[in-house]
C-alpha cells in the first residue's frame, strides 16, 4: 500500500512552541511512520518560511513549499493536512483544506471559538474528507486500560467518579513568554480549553458523555507575572482572563457499565498542587470495586505526565485486597520521544482504518459546546 501523503502546517525551524516537531516529527520519520506516511509538502506563513523549514528538518529537497492555505488544499498529491499552529490560525489554514474534501488532522483545540468551529464542523461535513482532532489521550495506555476496565466489568456498574487535578501551567503565579496566550481567552488555546479540556475529553471516553453539566469557574490569580525562560526575569504582568479553577458536576450515561444517576465531579486548578501531592487523582467507584489512577507529575495524560509515576489500582470489595493493574506502551512507542507516542498511535489506526475511538470535527465540536456552556454561565454569573 502507497504511503499516504502529508502536508504539515505549521512544522517551522523559528515557533515558539514546537508541538509539530516534538509531537509528530519523531513518528512520521521513524522507520515505523515512514512505511505508513510520506511528509510531501510544508505550509508555513510564507512560501520561504517553508523552505528554511524543509531544511532545518532535513526533509526531502522535493518537499513542496506553500505560503497559502489555498494552494496546499489544491495540491492533488497531498492525502493528509496535518494542522500544528496556534490555535487562533486553525480556522484558515485548515478551512480550504476541509472545503476541498481533503482528510484533515487539526490539533486540539479545533479552533479560537464556537462560531469558527462550526464553520469548520460544516465545511468538512460538506467536503467530505476524514477529519481528525488532536485528543490523543484517548489511546493513551492507562486510559484506555480504564476504559478496558470498565467495560469488562471489573469493579461492577459505576455509581461515579472523581477526578482532582492541577495543571495546566507549572506555576500559579507565572508563565514563559512563550505561553503568555495561555492566559488569553482570544487566541483559544488556554487553560481551560488544552489544560482542562483535553482531561474533560479522555473522562468523557472512558465514562461516556456528560449530560445536566453544572459548574463553578472563578479566576483566582488575575494577575500573572510572565516570565524570560532565558534570564527568568519577570518582563511583565499581565491580566489573565482565562478561569484557573474548575469545578464540575454532570450525570453519567446509564449503559451496561454504568448504573442509571451514576455522576462525575471534576476539580481543576492551575499551578501546582499541596507540596507531595500527585498532579492528578481520578477515581471511579462501582458497585464491587473502585479504580484509581494517579498521576504524580503532570495531569496530561496525553502528552508529557510520564516524568513521574502513572498507576492504576482496583480495589476489590469483597476480598478487601487492592490490586496493582499494570499498562504498558508498545515496543514501537518506547523509541519514540514520550510527547510522540500517543500522537504516533493517533497516525497508526488512520492509517489502517481503525479510527472508531480518535475525534473528529464533529465530535470536537460536542466538546466545544460543552466547554463554552460552562464559559458563558460564568461569564454571566
Amino acid at each position: 500500500m502507497a504511503p499516504i501523503r502529508i502536508g504539515i502546517v505549521g512544522l517551522s525551524a523559528s515557533a515558539k512552541t514546537s508541538w509539530a516537531a516534538n509531537a509528530h516529527l519523531p513518528y512520521l520519520l521513524s522507520p515505523r511512520g515512514q512505511s505508513h506516511y510520506k511528509i510531501v509538502a510544508l505550509l508555513n506563513s510564507s512560501v520561504e518560511a517553508a523552505k528554511k523549514s524543509i531544511q532545518h528538518f532535513n526533509l526531502p529537497p522535493e518537499t513542496k513549499a506553500y505560503g497559502d492555505p489555498q494552494a496546499l488544499a489544491d495540491d492533488g498529491d497531498v492525502d493528509l493536512v496535518v494542522v500544528n499552529t496556534r490555535v487562533d490560525v486553525h480556522h484558515q489554514t485548515a478551512l480550504p483544506s476541509a472545503k476541498a474534501g481533503k482528510n484533515v488532522y487539526v490539533e486540539w483545540p479545533l479552533a479560537q471559538d464556537a462560531q469558527h468551529v462550526e464553520e469548520l464542523v460544516q465545511a468538512a461535513r460538506q467536503g467530505g474528507g476524514r477529519t481528525l482532532v488532536g485528543l490523543q489521550g484517548r489511546v493513551a495506555p492507562p486510559v484506555e486500560k480504564l476504559r478496558d476496565l470498565i467495560q469488562s466489568g471489573r469493579i461492577g456498574k459505576v455509581l461515579n467518579s472523581e477526578v482532582v487535578a492541577a495543571g495546566g501551567l507549572n506555576d500559579r503565579e507565572r508563565a514563559p513568554q512563550s505561553l503568555k496566550y495561555f492566559l488569553q481567552r482570544s487566541v483559544g488555546g488556554n487553560v481551560y480549553t488544552i489544560g482542562f479540556g483535553h482531561l474533560f475529553d479522555q473522562i468523557q471516553y472512558v465514562l461516556g458523555d456528560f449530560t445536566n453539566i453544572e459548574s463553578h469557574l472563578q479566576i483566582q490569580r488575575p494577575e500573572v507575572k510572565i516570565f524570560d525562560p532565558a534570564s527568568k526575569n519577570v518582563v511583565e504582568t499581565i491580566q489573565s482572563d482565562v478561569p484557573d479553577l474548575i469545578y464540575a458536576i454532570a450525570n453519567l450515561p446509564t449503559s451496561e457499565s454504568t448504573q442509571a444517576g451514576a455522576s462525575a465531579l471534576l476539580r481543576f486548578r492551575r499551578g501546582q498542587t499541596f507540596k507531595g501531592d500527585p498532579a492528578l487523582v481520578w477515581t471511579i467507584q462501582g458497585t464491587n470495586g473502585e479504580i484509581r489512577l494517579t498521576a504524580k507529575d503532570g495531569t496530561t495524560l496525553h502528552a508529557s505526565a510520564y516524568s513521574g509515576p502513572v498507576t492504576i489500582q482496583v480495589y476489590d470489595f469483597a476480598t478487601d485486597t487492592v490490586e496493582d493493574v499494570s499498562w504498558e506502551w508498545a515496543d514501537w512507542q518506547e523509541e519514540l520521544p514520550i510527547l510522540a507516542r500517543s500522537v504516533g498511535e493517533v497516525y497508526e489506526r488512520f492509517a489502517s482504518g481503525n479510527g472508531s475511538v480518535l475525534a473528529s470535527f464533529d465530535e470536537a465540536g460536542v466538546r466545544h459546546h460543552q466547554l463554552n456552556k460552562l464559559l458563558d454561565a460564568f461569564d454571566h454569573q
